[in-house]
């Protein structure tokens, strides 16, 4: 009788363990479905951010109808410009940073990446190099009749530097995911190249 008790005992135990197991999973799977994920981190004008490649100072934001550093805009066109210090954390000089700034919905904004022009010398190219932070202008044109709101709102994305990516099988910046969000004020129509616009140290 013994014996048979104890497979029956060792069984009973088994069970109630898997019972356990499974509810376990279940509560997890659960708190991981209703769990909230973290707050995003809040920036303003002259917060630093790294983001991935770049560090970011936000700096000035507003909206334009005449020519901003070399970049016009069209018949029926106006355009947002977002003045923000960029400084290269890599150890290669590189252009990768259209996608840095995402502005939220904004009436009339045209889809598509921004023309990034840099402040001291547009005629430069816009290639950044390590160590040497550059202000630089990100550029999107609107319909001239939108109405842009008070405050920008865009969310800041960073890129994760990858050994060897799974994909491609090199070295590089890979999986941009949003790392905060800026809000800046809309002002009034600035001077480019005035004492407000002075370039990044």
């Amino acid at each position: 009788m013994r014996p048979a008790f104890g497979k029956v005992k060792t069984r009973l135990l088994a069970g109630i363990g898997s019972i356990l197991a499974a509810c376990s999973a279940a509560v997890y799977g659960l708190y991981v479905k209703v769990s909230p994920p973290p707050p995003l981190a809040r920036y303003e004008a002259g917060s630093p951010i790294e983001a991935g490649q770049w560090q970011v100072v936000p700096r000035r934001a507003w909206v334009s109808r005449d020519k901003v550093y070399g970049v016009s805009p069209g018949p029926g066109q106006q355009m947002l410009v977002v003045e923000v210090d960029l400084g290269n954390r890599t150890r290669a000089s590189s252009s990768d940073y259209a996608d840095v700034l995402r502005p939220h919905a904004v009436p009339g904004l045209a889809p598509g990446a921004p023309t990034v022009a840099q402040t001291r010398d547009p005629r430069l190219s816009p290639l950044l190099h390590p160590g040497l932070a550059e202000r630089v202008a990100y550029i999107w044109v609107m319909a001239d009749s939108a109405a842009p709101p008070a405050t920008l709102t865009a969310d800041v994305v960073a890129k994760t530097y990858k050994p060897r990516d799974n994909l491609y099988g090199v070295p590089g910046w890979y999986n941009p995911a949003v790392v905060g969000r800026l809000a800046l004020p809309l002002g009034a129509s600035f001077a480019p190249g005035g004492a407000d616009a002075a370039r990044a140290p």
